[in-house]
């Protein structure tokens, strides 16, 4: 089946799922390849079978070569362990996923594999490379360019919301999840590649650490009986792929790199992956 059909397929069974980012009204019909609401909005589905739900241009620091850097190396399987721990919060019923900004879809991808493509899920993302990526995943999964600050779905819809370091809306997230769902949020810890932080700037420099305080407390003050899940491993950098590690980051745009920053990285053999994964009940 082509992309295009799968979707317009998906979108007429879970058109519940979905309402107008323009009139805040749900869409009501399918018309040919368009979602239509009420007041006659119309969004139309790309041949890749995605829907543009942006309503202003949106600033994306993510370029093309960013994009397939970062899909080289989760498909190495960077984030596996990850989505393995977020695998284990989720429950054994089939479930409604929206996964935040899913750039170009594998975590979300691998996550529905493990649980042997029983959920409904959407992923978006503001970057349109990025989601045309995400279409080419080998799952029945939806993906859509859409803004977090104006979520295109409807209240009460979504049975696990997955933010992985991504930012975060929290009232738009509160006004879409089920009540009983849950918000699974994975940022990044001090300890997180800091290799490649000390290859590219040196031990002790401005930007060779990180504190995820900010973050942290924030969600915490949203979710204050959210528990807490640290998850630290190494990840052996497949060979050629050193580079790859350097550009799925903003990292190597940093000011103040190192001479030999290049030569330090090409050299990396193991780099550390260091989150804390984040649930909280609607």
């Amino acid at each position: 089946m082509k992309k295009i059909d799968f979707s317009r397929e998906f979108v007429n069974r879970h058109l519940n799922l979905f309402r107008c980012p323009v009139c805040k009204l749900p869409f009501d019909e399918v018309t040919g390849y368009s979602l239509v609401c009420p007041n006659n909005h119309s969004f139309d589905l790309s041949k890749k079978g995605t829907l543009f739900f942006l309503t202003k241009q949106a600033n994306n620091e993510y370029d093309k070569s960013m994009l397939q850097a970062r899909h080289n190396i989760l498909q190495a399987g960077l984030f596996d362990p990850i989505v393995n721990e977020i695998a284990k919060h989720l429950s054994d019923q089939p479930e409604t996923i929206l996964d935040v900004g899913c750039g170009e879809g594998t975590p979300l991808a691998r996550l529905l594999k493990l649980r042997n493509q029983r959920d409904t899920a959407i992923g978006f993302d503001i970057s349109k490379d990025g989601i045309n990526l995400a279409t080419q995943q080998p799952v029945d999964a939806f993906f859509c360019v859409a803004d977090l600050a104006r979520l295109p779905f409807n209240n009460h819809t979504f049975s696990t919301i997955i933010d992985l370091f991504s930012p975060s809306a929290y009232d738009e997230f509160n006004r879409v999840a089920k009540s009983g769902g849950k918000l699974i949020k994975i940022i990044p810890n001090s300890h997180y590649l800091f290799e490649l932080r000390e290859a590219l700037f040196g031990k002790g420099q401005k930007n060779s650490s990180y504190s995820n305080d900010k973050v942290f407390d924030l969600f915490m003050t949203h979710y204050p009986n959210a528990s807490i899940h640290e998850l630290t491993y190494p990840f052996s950098i497949p060979k050629g792929m050193q580079r790859d590690m350097m550009i799925m980051t903003p990292l190597h745009w940093g000011k103040d790199r190192q001479e030999d920053a290049i030569q330090n990285v090409d050299g990396m053999k193991s780099i550390t992956v260091d989150v804390s994964v984040m649930v909280a009940d609607f």
